[in-house]
């Protein structure tokens, strides 16, 4: 007689099914190759005959004019859709400064200053580099300061089965507080004819979403409608609406206080389980943001005809692409390796204990992956010029491509040494998401 099996019931069959979609998503891997392949698709479609069909849809345009919401898809995507990754980076932020790493100044130090230099070293090659091109070349001098979080994490994930946890830890601060600069360069520099009463308004649905965050009212027809409409303000006020969704994120509480909690769960005993709001939301949102809103905005952001290897030629001859790809590449690491060893050169402060220099190394390469936020900000700074759209795209994606291959090597070969030796931190361990937020977070 063959085995009775236990089947799942039709009836729990959809459940069941969502249920694996939200553990795939919460997975660094799966949203980093999601990532690629909306990014490959992209490109194949803008370099064959389909180019076309996806200009067309990509360039439509459709929402009320009034609100300055008269947008392309692609605005839709990176306005719209990346307003939700930035939210959810908002909330993320808001953890770690209250309950995670970054409340610890001293463990938080070297990860905070490797982000810094991360930014200005890039930002300075590019500026040395694309000067020659006059204009309005230096513009994009932010393009490569970027790192993309969720790129970066799932290299790291799948090539570092063996290293040292801490090694995520560092990796998910620097790129972290790297976000938190680049949202600060979006709003100071890339904000255009600033309308201050659209944004003294938006201070009023703001407002009443944060006293509705802070009350533990997180029902989403009170804070959707709040969110929409804050965002859509912003949006009219000239500020790019991305910042919007930090700004809410960062109005939730963290902690799961008695007024401010969400039940999630209950004990082997019964006992229920409470998270603070942030740990709520970032959970909800962030399948969003990984499934539908970052693969969106990488769909409409990297479709660049490259035009076969003369038009390769052309981009790599334009000191625009070559300071891309030289701050992502060579920026990153100088940046962020040689602030952090300046910084252990001081009293108090020196890597963790599990780690080696190349550890830092392999990581700093992986910060070079600018992809998202790059490609946003290059859109930004050259939106309308003259500077062609495309020896942009080519930068940030040969920038980001180098710098991952390179990272990635460095790290598999650190991963298999200690995988060997039986010294690294095993498959489970190594898997396991480190963030250094207590429990109740």
């Amino acid at each position: 007689m063959p085995e009775n099996r236990s089947a799942v019931p039709v009836r729990s069959a959809p459940h069941e099914l969502w249920r694996g979609v939200r553990e795939s998503a919460r997975s660094d891997a799966f949203g980093g190759a999601l990532l690629l392949g909306a990014t490959v698709l992209a490109l194949v479609l803008a370099n064959t005959p389909a180019v076309g069909g996806y200009e067309a849809v990509r360039d439509f345009s459709f929402g009320p004019g009034a609100l300055h919401l008269d947008l392309t898809v692609g605005e839709w995507a990176s306005d719209g859709l990346l307003a939700i990754f930035f939210f959810v980076v908002g909330l993320e932020l808001k953890e770690e400064f209250v309950a995670g790493t970054l409340r610890d100044p001293r463990r938080a130090a070297m990860p905070i200053a490797a982000a810094v230099g991360g930014v200005v070293v890039p930002a300075l090659i590019f500026t040395a580099i694309a000067i020659s091109a006059g204009g309005g070349a230096l513009q994009g001098w932010a393009i490569p300061t970027a790192t993309d979080i969720a790129f970066a994490v799932a290299v790291l994930a799948v090539v570092g089965r063996f290293l040292p946890p801490a090694l995520r830890v560092f990796l998910l601060t620097l790129a972290i507080v790297d976000d938190l600069i680049a949202i600060t360069i979006i709003a100071i520099f890339y904000s255009q004819g600033l309308e201050l009463q659209w944004l003294l308004l938006a201070l009023v649905p703001l407002a009443l979403f944060a006293v509705l965050a802070q009350r533990g009212m997180y029902s989403w027809y009170l804070l959707l409608p709040l969110g929409v409409t804050t965002w859509a303000l912003v949006h009219a006020s000239g500020v790019h609406a991305t910042v919007a969704g930090v700004l809410l994120g960062f109005t939730v509480p963290v902690l799961a206080t008695q007024r401010a909690r969400v039940r999630t769960a209950t004990t082997d005993d019964g006992d229920p389980v409470y998270d603070g709001l942030t740990a709520h939301l970032a959970d909800q949102w962030g399948i969003f943001s990984t499934l539908i809103a970052v693969p969106v905005f990488a769909f409409f952001a990297a479709g660049v005809a490259v035009g076969g290897l003369e038009g390769l030629r052309g981009a790599l001859s334009d000191p625009i692409t070559l300071g891309i790809i030289a701050g992502l590449v060579v920026g990153k690491p100088i940046g962020i390796v040689g602030t952090s060893f300046a910084l252990s050169r001081l009293p108090s402060f020196d890597l963790d204990g599990s780690l080696r220099w190349s550890d830092l190394v392999g990581v700093s390469f992986l910060a070079g992956v600018g992809f998202t936020v790059s490609l946003l900000v290059g859109d930004l700074a050259y939106g309308g010029s003259d500077v062609p759209d495309e020896h942009v795209k080519i930068g940030v994606l040969l920038g980001s491509l180098v710098a991952a291959v390179i990272g990635g090597a460095l790290l598999a070969v650190r991963s298999r040494s200690l995988g060997r030796s039986g010294a690294g931190s095993g498959p489970d361990q190594a898997a396991a998401s480190v963030t250094g937020t207590p429990e109740g977070a």
